[in-house]
């Protein structure tokens, strides 16, 4: 979904809210393009590589996202989910280097932005 696909039904707010949550999104989990690959990173990992700090500040940053759904009124189910993607990139990225291979790979962010976005092609 581009700013182009975000439907044009949709309050001017809300339509705001999720090119918020995009940007986020993408800089926190597919930022950069590891060079020779497909694979893209963002600053979750990178933040995860500092000590207690960068854990913590990465999960309220991810919790942003999450803010987002639930101002966007997604059901209790979705935010649930949204919730635990985040509670699970924290605590697995909180384990040192191998969390940072982890929050490469699990990208909650990224699942948080398409739970939220299939809520609002639904409604």
């Amino acid at each position: 979904m581009n700013t182009a696909d975000i439907p044009e039904t949709l309050p001017h707010h809300k339509r705001k809210s999720i090119e918020r949550v995009r940007t986020v999104s993408r800089l926190l989990d597919e930022a950069f393009r590891i060079p020779g690959t497909q694979f893209r990173v963002g600053l979750d990992p990178i933040l995860g590589l500092l000590p207690v700090g960068g854990d913590l500040a990465s999960a309220l940053i991810s919790l942003y996202v999450a803010f987002e759904g639930y101002r966007m009124d997604v059901p209790r189910h979705v935010l649930a989910r949204m919730l635990a993607n985040v509670a699970i990139d924290t605590f697995a990225g909180s384990v040192p280097v191998l969390g940072s291979i982890f929050d490469a790979a699990w990208k909650a962010n990224r699942k948080n932005r398409s739970l939220l976005e299939r809520h609002v092609e639904r409604y």
